[in-house]
């Protein structure tokens, strides 16, 4: 008896559940009633020698097909970029010994196919060296393909943190939905996607740590409540080099904000005046350092290359038609070097 695996809401529907035998190949086309079935090997399947052939037949009619592997595409709208190796090899063992147990489904693509789910099945089936894999035909908008390859990612296998907000905000960007329509769709609060998606604001060296699993999700999001994106590296190198736990990284956010508050209450009116002047003629943010008797700094923020050149220009820099490249500015961007390294106090305010 074949094991039945438990799918992913919205899949069901995809699959009934009824299951029958069938040892046969066949190429044609699929009705709109289908009734699952399971398999059993014919080349690369195992074949139950009782099964009568007008069952299998029957089984054709109701939707089942057996078709070349490489005749399917694979789904564009794949939310999951890395699958677990060690996983895919468990699977591909598995499906060498009973074969494949549940159909991929599939849209028509041409004279070809296009993948809506099973995309680990179908890479652990070309890892077996299957030639022909039992599939299921369906009529699927894109936007459906894109909730079902999500459903399925997210309910089968769990995608990291940031192939889920990646997948998330790929919902809303293509589909026009809002928070709260991706919310319903996948069964969750609108929270859980709104913290989701503000991962994405993560510095892209954290955006990658989070990726690789070398800090967790809850680290990640007490990183980002810092908002300054130097600070946040800064205290992602920390927390990799301290082995920091959540906790650890929570108190050391909140000394940050204690401190940044400190500094806003004692600043000086005129300082505040100028630096809200500054921001506004540069378009980005600006502050002002004294440093005691007439000296002092004028720091400028920028966060990419175009807005640099914008600052550039406004300060008049872009002389005789000199290229990007040539020119060497000396408009300095907060130092990591304050921050100190002991793992007390690695965020030092300046008076």
């Amino acid at each position: 008896m074949a094991q039945n695996y438990g799918l992913g809401r919205g899949l069901s529907s995809l699959i009934p559940q009824k299951k029958i035998n069938r040892d046969a190949d066949s190429d044609s086309s699929s009705s709109d009633d289908l009734q699952g079935v399971d398999y059993v090997k014919k080349d690369n399947y195992i074949p139950k020698r009782e099964e009568p052939k007008k069952a299998v037949a029957e089984s054709f009619n109701q939707g089942v097909l057996e078709v070349d592997i490489n005749k399917i595409a694979a789904n564009p709208y794949q939310p999951r970029i890395h699958f677990d190796e060690e996983k895919l090899k468990e699977l591909s063992d598995s499906i060498k010994e009973h074969g494949v147990l549940q159909p991929l489904v599939v849209t028509r693509k041409g004279d070809e196919y296009e993948l809506i789910a099973g995309e680990r099945r179908l890479q652990a089936s070309k890892l077996a060296l299957l030639t022909k894999i039992p599939i299921i035909i369906k009529d699927i908008k894109d936007k459906q393909k894109l909730e079902l390859a999500i459903v399925e990612n997210i309910q089968r296998h769990n995608l990291n943190p940031i192939e889920e907000a990646r997948s998330f905000q790929q919902l809303m960007d293509e589909f026009q939905m809002s928070q709260e329509e991706v919310a319903q769709k996948m069964g969750k609060s609108r929270s859980v996607v709104a913290n989701k998606i503000r991962l994405l604001k993560l510095p892209v060296e954290a955006l990658k740590a989070l990726k690789d699993g070398i800090i967790t999700e809850g680290h990640a999001k007490a990183i980002l409540s810092v908002g300054n994106p130097e600070k946040q590296r800064a205290l992602l190198d920390l927390t990799i080099k301290n082995n920091w736990t959540v906790r650890q990284v929570e108190n050391k956010t909140k000394e940050i904000s204690a401190k940044v508050s400190k500094r806003t209450l004692n600043i000086d009116p005129e300082i505040k005046d100028l630096e809200d002047r500054l921001s506004i003629m540069m378009g980005t943010k600006v502050r002002v350092k004294r440093a005691g008797g007439n000296g002092g700094r004028v720091i400028i923020d920028y966060y990419s290359n175009d807005e640099l050149k914008k600052i550039i220009s406004n300060l008049s820099l872009e002389k005789n038609n000199k290229s990007m490249e040539t020119i060497e500015t000396e408009i300095p961007i907060e130092d990591l070097s304050e921050i100190n390294e002991d793992a007390s106090n690695p965020f030092p305010v300046q008076p």
